[in-house]
């Protein structure tokens, strides 16, 4: 049984409008854990109104924040399913389906780069990222909308041969100039090596990381161990109300490429917005999160 237009369409839809409503667990979670070490009382504050804010917006049926951003999809495909009709217009129409009936209804945030005009549609929305599963029969889609907290301040350098070290000055580099502005505590992708393109990717998959998850290279993992540590050190806190709590968790990921070696870092704001199903060849929708 191919997996159909309709399907995708109504996954599209429902999954941007959970990601509005819901802080992923491990966020939660993640919250509550530093607001158990965290020593500066006006933070402590600022991460118990964060909490009960998200569970208020969960049980009320409200959006977590104001700025839903624009959509943006990773995808991936199995090897072993049929897809049948007009795929990629699938997620155009389903965001069109969520402008239409979401309650409270959102702005128009789609912006042309050159005008700066608003509006709910435009050219390459919404932004689709895909990947291949060897084997699989199913499609995995997850929804990460990209909003200002966490799309300003992403940056990208290209180095020649560098050295861990330089790796990391030009990371905190990145968290220094964001300070707060990124409405923490955030979790922060930083993707090295590869293209240019490449390595963007890798850096904003990195922040859709489940917070607790390790990396399978320990030198990623020491490297990821140093970097948080460093980040709350910073003392801007939670929303830049000082204390201990920057970051909830710094992902790092890698790949091979050539001598020239870009690093991508990015941020997800304190919702973390991530919302993720599968869809099984015989059509069955599975939410994973």
């Amino acid at each position: 049984m191919p997996i159909t237009y309709d399907i995708v369409r109504k996954a599209a839809r429902d999954l941007y409008g959970w990601s509005l409503k819901k802080v992923p667990d491990d966020t939660l979670a993640a919250l509550a854990e530093a607001r158990t070490r965290e020593t500066n009382p006006a933070s402590q504050k600022t991460l118990d109104f964060m909490r009960a804010a998200a569970l208020a917006a969960e049980r009320e049926d409200r959006h977590a924040c104001s700025d839903a951003g624009f959509p943006t999809y990773f995808v991936k495909v199995g090897t072993r399913l049929t897809l049948d009709g007009d795929i990629r217009r699938a997620f155009v129409d389903g965001f069109a389906d969520l402008v239409a009936t979401i309650q409270p209804p959102i702005l128009k945030f789609i912006t042309h780069p050159l005008t700066l005009e608003r509006s709910y549609e435009g050219r390459d929305m919404p932004i689709l990222s895909f990947d291949i599963l060897d084997g699989a029969d199913y499609i995995e889609i997850t929804c990460s909308p990209k909003a200002l907290g966490s799309g300003r301040w992403a940056d990208l350098k290209v180095f020649s041969y560098p050295k861990i070290a330089e790796i990391e000055e030009y990371f905190m580099q990145c968290v220094l100039e964001a300070g707060s502005q990124h409405c923490p505590p955030v979790v922060i992708g930083m993707g090295i090596g590869g293209s240019f393109d490449h390595a963007a990717k890798m850096a904003k998959r990195a922040t859709l990381r489940r917070i607790g998850s390790v990396h399978d290279d320990p030198m990623v993992r020491d490297m990821e161990t140093r970097l948080l540590a460093a980040v709350n050190r910073t003392g801007f806190g939670p929303m830049g109300t000082g204390g201990d709590t920057t970051a909830l968790a710094v992902h790092v990921d890698y790949a091979h490429g050539h001598g020239f070696v870009p690093v991508a870092v990015c941020f997800n704001c304190w919702i973390n917005r991530r919302t993720t199903l599968r869809i099984a060849d015989d059509g069955t929708v599975t939410r994973v999160e």
